[in-house]
């Protein structure tokens, strides 16, 4: 099996959020983003990889852009926390990729000496992949919660991992 590696976002990867702008990609986020949202969340990504107050990923498999991973700060529980979120394209889902990149997103806030905050995953109530990844990346169910998203109400599972950094890998 081909390697799973992470590279911070850079301006030649807005296709790969087009390519994740789909019904079928979206369909557990309220749905697809018009163009001008997805030009927007490009430059989002750009500013925070620039500024530090996020880190964005490609998800690569081998050389191939697969998908992409993130962390930023929130503020969860009346505690500050990263919060991650990420998608797989289509070709690559159910090869274990999501959540290889979680152990590595793991690592790179470790390196970054953000590994004492609660790392936590919202992930809609009816996404048994992306609730799957969560599970088996070792965090723990800890609520449901309603919010807006988009436009509309999302239920989402309230996943966290608290201490993480004590972790035996």
């Amino acid at each position: 099996m081909a390697d799973i590696t992470l590279r911070l976002w850079s301006e030649d990867d807005l296709w790969l959020l087009h390519r994740a702008n789909t019904a079928e990609m979206t369909a557990h986020l309220n749905g697809p983003e018009s163009d001008a949202e997805v030009a927007d969340r490009h430059a989002r990504y750009l500013r925070y990889v620039e500024t530090g107050e996020a880190r964005m990923f490609v998800i690569r498999h081998g050389t191939q852009e697969v998908g992409s991973i993130g962390y930023w700060s929130v503020r969860w529980r009346e505690q500050d926390a990263f919060e991650t979120g990420w998608f797989v394209l289509p070709e690559a889902q159910g090869q274990g990729i999501a959540g290889r990149a979680v152990g590595l997103l793991r690592d790179d806030i470790s390196s970054q000496g953000g590994d004492s905050r609660p790392l936590v995953a919202f992930p809609e109530t009816d996404n048994p992949a992306s609730n799957a990844v969560c599970r088996r990346a070792g965090l723990q169910l800890v609520g449901t919660i309603t919010a807006s998203f988009r436009g509309a109400d999302l239920t989402m599972n309230e996943w966290v991992l608290d201490g993480y950094e004590r972790r035996g890998s």
